[in-house]
């Protein structure tokens, strides 16, 4: 089974309704909206917004197309996962350059310590025939 889920700020979101329910709540809160305000908006009770918000009810088309107008937001963008900070991106490249150059420092360090190996016992083969020789 495909599982999918998204972080909304610290919340794990599994599912639509969380997903509806906190971004509703993000882009109410971003417009300086109260949910009675919102309600008032959307033409919708205060104490449904509140339930949506919550994740205890999930509303009708309508009601979505509404709240997407009072948001002043496109309907997709109750549904669509946050974007990825920026911030989040430059600490992530940070840590893989940080892991690569790790491990490119090992396998060079290993290949160098494999070759010196190599060396020295072809030089101690080379003594040991010479020695042999003599």
């Amino acid at each position: 089974m495909y599982a999918y889920y998204c972080f909304v700020g610290k919340h794990k979101v599994t599912n639509l309704k969380q997903l509806l329910a906190l971004n509703i709540k993000q882009h109410r809160k971003k417009q300086g909206f109260t949910q009675a305000s919102l309600a008032e908006k959307a033409n919708a009770s205060t104490q449904y917004i509140a339930m949506i918000e919550l994740g205890r009810k999930f509303p009708s088309l309508d009601l979505l197309e509404r709240i997407a107008a009072a948001l002043e937001i496109d309907n997709l963008d109750l549904f669509s996962p946050p974007p990825f900070p920026a911030e989040n991106i430059k600490k992530l490249q940070k840590a893989f350059l940080s892991d690569l150059e790790n491990e490119i420092g090992k396998a060079v360090g290993k290949a160098v310590q494999t070759s010196v190996k190599s060396v020295v016992n072809n030089y101690i083969i080379e003594e040991n025939s010479l020695i042999n020789e003599q």
